[in-house]
């Protein structure tokens, strides 16, 4: 009975985490684009330009560190 019960917190243990990090929601922005019609934005009855909005994600980049070039490294 004890090894079902440390079977099973150890099964909890892994799966947990990894389901928390699928359930996490994504960053997301707002963009707008003005609506072009033969090089001119589309008006509405205000004389204010019909945008498209849509939701995109923020990706975010990763820093890295700077690896020397292979000639470089050659005349040392």
């Amino acid at each position: 009975m004890k090894n079902a019960f440390w079977l099973a917190l150890m099964i909890a243990g892994f799966v947990y985490p990894g389901y928390q990090a699928f359930a996490a929601e994504p960053e997301t922005k707002k963009v707008c684009i003005d609506k072009m019609d033969k090089g001119k934005p589309v008006l509405d009855k205000q004389g204010k330009p019909v945008q498209t909005c849509k939701e995109v994600k923020i990706h975010k980049k990763l820093e890295g560190t700077k690896i020397e070039d292979a000639k470089k490294s050659e005349k040392k």
